[in-house]
């Protein structure tokens, strides 16, 4: 009569040891996003007229974002200020001018086009340029590829633990995800991007930057537990 292995429980025995490794998938793929933040300010005496600029360059870097189409997957409207700067000398509250700036996020899809975007909109005037920063999509199969590589490497370690004692795997009993790492979230600093910053004054018929994008490293990491048949010790 064949004997059966013992079912899987919880708590190892003698008859049903258990094995607990770790697996890691790791890929080095190239973005899917980029991302720019666009910062335009006005600044003078007068409040009204700080505004009326304001909005006139604001309409302007929202009219060339546009201009490219499907090239900008998303553009948003972020922060808005104005603020008086009280004089340097005197009593009171003597107002001697007003600052306003206005912060655009913009994400794009086409890396052809970023180079020369970036240099455009540096080339605007009181515009400020920072980025890219360089993401993967929230959907990216780059994520689902990693999972499946750290849990082969996850069974694998299992089996060479087992075959190292002259026993096999049995069954999975829990298998967790530890962490995914390494993606960058658009937009957001020390992401895993490199970061610039163009500020520039008009020139005629700048030259588009070369922006080279830069690969994105993901980390996938899994704990898995394995029921052994009994060891050949």
């Amino acid at each position: 009569m064949t004997q059966q292995p013992p079912a899987p429980g919880d708590h190892p025995t003698p008859e049903a040891p258990q094995v607990t490794v770790r697996g890691e998938g790791r890929l080095e793929v190239e973005p899917e996003l980029a991302r720019i933040v666009v910062s335009v300010r006005a600044g003078g005496t007068d409040r009204a007229s700080v505004l009326a600029s304001l909005t006139d360059r604001n309409a302007e870097a929202i009219a060339l974002l546009k201009s490219y189409g499907e090239a900008v997957t998303a553009l948003e409207t972020g922060a808005l200020s104005v603020t008086p700067e009280q004089a340097r000398r005197g009593r009171g509250e003597k107002v001697r001018g007003y600052r306003g700036w206005v912060r655009l996020s913009a994400e794009l899809t086409d890396f052809t086009a970023l180079g020369e975007l970036t240099t455009r909109l540096a080339d605007l005037e009181w515009t400020r340029v920072d980025g890219p920063w360089w993401a993967l999509r929230p959907d990216s199969p780059a994520y689902a590829e990693a999972r499946r590589q750290a849990v082969r490497e996850a069974v694998r370690r299992g089996r060479e633990y087992a075959e190292a004692l002259g026993a096999s795997l049995v069954a999975l009993l829990e298998l967790s995800d530890t962490g995914l790492a390494g993606a960058a979230v658009p937009g957001r600093p020390g992401g895993g991007g490199m970061r610039m910053a163009f500020a520039a004054e008009s020139v005629d018929q700048p030259a588009p930057l070369d922006l080279e994008p830069q690969r994105q490293t993901v980390v996938a990491e899994v704990a898995a537990r394995f029921v052994m048949s009994p060891p050949a010790l």
